[in-house]
């Protein structure tokens, strides 16, 4: 069933006529790089404002094709949407469909958090089973059990998630849930639903992500009784109703942390802002292992002092631990620091495809399951690669920066789901790269 509507553009896009990214290197990077708000973070509190039937106001929204696709469900919903700049204007008072188009959600995992807004507002979602990168099974189960244990009766029938509450009221019931995994999606799907639920939902074993935080601070905004996001256990006490906001999105610690590697990969001085430094602990506490260091220039502001490349071991986990969306562009950088790094993956299954992509410009990796032995070599090559995921494609490029000679990679749909702008950003840098 997981695989099955696992679907991409990636056959579509990967024709001679798609785009691709030549990269010239070695380069040196010198500046400064505003970091774009959070990918994650934006696309749940869009799903989130369809608890609110008051018009809501969100900025620091990054311009994405995922978040373009969000837009695209939300419209299909019957939700009133006007784009300004980095702001987004959502007005959700009249909900005129139940049911996500199956055709834009295939393409987009977060577009499921629907379910739990509509089901908590309407009394009924009906979603279809959703895609994405195709980096792990990634099941719905722990979101569906959730909203049972919230009163939903649940189905799956050909491929769509039927969902409806019975009784006269159509509203949620409180209930104690623990999470056999500190799910992202299943968290902010049952704290999202809880929020309109009559009485109060315990969520145990709660993701502690800090766009999770983020989501909850949104909810709060409009009226949300939520207390402990950000610890794994929330508390939500349900109101009748939220009421209108303004809120700002929080800057995206993962384009941040890409960025610091590429700083460290071209052994390049550079500065970012605006970041939350608390966010990326995990990410600056290996890169100091790994001989850089990363000086907190005021409380929104980072700078990379880059060092000599020494290896160093990563294992992926939840939040506090280090996210699995760096793994691949640490990995990039290690092939290239002295010593021998072991990378265990226990997050995702599928999640070492970019491992053969670096092999073709020279790096010496050797896989078994879920570890990789990175071997650190004098110099990678550039080669035509393909990206297989988001953050696969970041560490392509990534790579390419740092190699000898021209690297073309294939696959910037992948690219661009996750990241704004980011040949412009890597060019005001010094990068030598372009779009074809």
């Amino acid at each position: 069933m997981k695989e099955t509507y696992i679907t991409t553009n990636s056959q579509a896009l990967t024709e001679s006529d798609s785009p691709v990214l030549e990269i010239w290197g070695p380069t040196s990077l010198k500046g400064e790089v505003r970091i774009s708000g959070a990918k994650n973070s934006a696309l749940a509190i869009m799903a989130g404002t369809l608890l609110c039937s008051d018009d809501c106001r969100i900025s620091n929204v990054p311009s994405l094709m995922d978040v373009g696709r969000m837009v695209q469900i939300l419209a299909a919903l019957g939700v009133k949407i006007n784009r300004k700049q980095d702001t987004l204007e959502i007005n959700a008072t009249e909900i005129g469909q139940t049911q996500a188009p199956y055709d834009l959600v295939s393409q987009l995992r977060a577009s499921f958090f629907v379910i739990g807004p509509l089901l908590a507002r309407l009394g009924v979602a009906r979603v279809p089973l959703p895609g994405g990168c195709a980096i792990g099974a990634r099941p719905v189960d722990l979101h569906v059990r959730g909203l049972q244990a919230m009163g939903a009766e649940v189905t799956i029938e050909h491929g769509i998630v039927h969902a409806y509450v019975k009784g006269s009221s159509r509203r949620l019931k409180g209930a104690s849930i623990y999470l056999d995994y500190p799910s992202v999606g299943a968290t902010e799907t049952i704290m999202m639903a809880a929020t309109l639920a009559e009485g109060e939902t315990t969520i145990g074993n709660a993701a502690q992500e800090p766009e999770v935080e983020d989501l909850a601070n949104f909810c709060r905004s409009m009226g949300a009784k939520i207390r402990g996001a950000g610890t794994n256990t929330i508390i939500v006490s349900g109101v009748e109703r939220l009421h209108s906001t303004d809120y700002p999105i929080i800057p995206d610690r993962i384009e941040a942390g890409t960025f610091l590697v590429a700083g460290a990969i071209t052994h390049s001085p550079i500065s970012l802002y605006p970041v939350i430094p608390e966010h990326l602990s995990p990410v600056i506490a290996k890169l100091k292992e790994v001989g850089c260091n990363v000086i907190l220039e005021d409380y929104k502001r980072l700078r990379l002092v880059p060092g000599e490349l020494r290896a160093t071991d990563i294992e992926t986990l939840p939040y506090p631990g280090f996210p699995t969306d760096m793994q691949a562009q640490f990995m990039a950088l290690l092939t290239k620091s002295e010593g021998n790094s072991m990378v265990t993956e226990t997050v995702f299954e599928n999640r070492l495809r970019h491992v053969a992509e670096l092999q073709r410009m020279g790096a010496d990796i050797k896989v078994k399951g879920n570890v990789a032995v990175v071997k650190g070599v004098p110099f990678l090559s550039g080669a035509p690669v393909m990206a297989t995921d988001l953050r696969a494609s970041a560490a392509l490029v990534l790579a390419g920066l740092a190699a000898r000679g021209k690297t073309v990679v294939q696959g910037l749909h992948h690219l661009d789901r996750g990241y704004e702008n980011i040949e412009d950003k890597l060019r005001q840098l010094g990068a030598n790269l372009q779009r074809v």
